[in-house]
Order: C-alpha cells, then sequence, then structure tokens
C-alpha cells in the first residue's frame, strides 16, 4: 500500500461483529465527510471507501469500518 493503511485492491474486513470480507474499490478521499442528500427528508455523511464484499453487496465505510486482511 502506498502512503497509507489502505488503497483501491486492498482486501479487508469490517470490523463490526459480522466481520464480513472484501475489496476497497473507490476511494472517495476529500469527498468522505460530506453531507449527502439521500432524498427529501434525509441526509448522510459520505463515506471514505466503497467496499465490494464477497458477498456481492456494497458498503461505504470510513478507515475504522475497515482493517486490512493479512
Amino acid at each position: 500500500m502506498s502512503g497509507g493503511k489502505f488503497e483501491v485492491g486492498t482486501a479487508v474486513r469490517t470490523t463490526d461483529d459480522a466481520h464480513l470480507t472484501g475489496h476497497i474499490v473507490e476511494d472517495f478521499g476529500d469527498l468522505a465527510g460530506v453531507e449527502v442528500i439521500v432524498d427529501a427528508q434525509q441526509t448522510a455523511k459520505s463515506r471514505r471507501w466503497a467496499v465490494a464484499l464477497d458477498d456481492g453487496t456494497m458498503v461505504f465505510l470510513n478507515d475504522d469500518g475497515i482493517e486490512p486482511l493479512s
């Protein structure tokens, strides 16, 4: 990994109780933390990483939500 703990292509595991595995597919860098409009009633803070999980789903997480696989 160049310069950091994570980069696109890194194999990771989620740090929640599920411990799901996958690969980072996108780095949103400076956009992380920006408020995103979900719909007319809801907004959310964007996350740093897009992770394609091995079960076929996609999740969006920050550094504290993933750990590198050895």
